[in-house]
C-alpha cells in the first residue's frame, strides 16, 4: 500500500525528515475561482491597522460571492494559521458584506498567490516538550469592543493547533483580554 499524499484538498509529501502538509493545489484553485491567479503579490493578509466595521457606508457586495470566497479561505487555513486571523475578522461580515469587506478578502488571496507554497512542516525525531502561546487585541473591534483571542500550540518546533476568535464578553482591561485568551488556550490544552 502507498503513502498518502493526497487528502480533501490537502497535499501530502512524506519523506525520512518528517511530513510536510500543504494545500497549494487548492490555493491555486481558489485564485482560479475568484480570478486572481495574476493578481499582484502582497506581503501581509491584511493592511496595517486594517479596521473593519458592518456598517462601513460602502456599496454592498453578491453575498454569496463573498461567503463563498471566505469559506474558502477558513478552508485554507487547516494547513494555513498564518490566515486565520484575517479569514476570521471576515468571516464575521458574511450577512452583510459591502466592497470593502471583498476588498480586504480580496487581499488576503493575492496574499495566499504569494505564499501558496507554504504548509505545515511536521519533523520526525523532534523534542516532544508542548509549548502554547495566546494573544489578545484589546477592545479591537469598533463595533462592540470585543476582542480576539488567538493561540498557537507547538509539540517541539511542530504546529499542530492554532485558533483565532472574538471573544464572546467585553473585557474592562487588557488583563482580562489576555486572562480571556488564556482561558481559551489552556481550555485546548487540556
Amino acid at each position: 500500500m502507498r503513502e498518502m499524499s493526497y487528502f480533501l484538498g490537502i497535499e501530502i509529501h512524506q519523506d525520512q525528515q518528517g511530513i510536510f502538509i500543504c494545500q497549494r493545489k487548492y490555493a491555486n484553485e481558489i485564485l482560479n475561482k475568484f480570478r486572481m491567479e495574476n493578481c499582484k503579490q502582497v506581503n501581509t493578509p491584511l493592511a496595517q491597522n486594517e479596521k473593519l466595521i458592518k456598517e462601513d457606508g460602502a456599496n454592498k457586495v453578491d453575498g454569496s460571492i463573498y461567503r463563498s470566497l471566505v469559506g474558502c479561505l477558513l478552508y485554507l487555513t487547516a494547513t494555513r494559521p498564518n490566515i486565520m486571523y484575517a479569514a476570521n475578522l471576515l468571516s464575521r461580515f458574511m450577512q452583510n458584506s459591502s466592497e470593502l469587506h471583498f476588498k480586504a478578502a480580496k487581499r488576503v488571496l493575492r496574499y495566499v498567490k504569494k505564499t501558496s507554497e507554504l504548509g505545515i512542516w511536521f519533523k520526525k525525531n523532534e523534542s516532544s516538550r508542548l509549548v502554547g502561546f495566546t494573544y489578545s487585541d484589546w477592545a479591537g473591534s469598533d463595533e462592540d469592543m470585543k476582542s480576539t483571542s488567538g493561540y498557537v500550540f507547538f509539540i517541539g518546533l511542530n504546529v499542530f493547533s492554532w485558533n483565532s476568535k472574538k471573544q464572546e464578553t467585553v473585557a474592562q482591561s487588557t488583563a482580562e483580554a489576555e486572562y480571556i485568551a488564556a482561558a481559551a488556550a489552556v481550555n485546548q490544552a487540556i
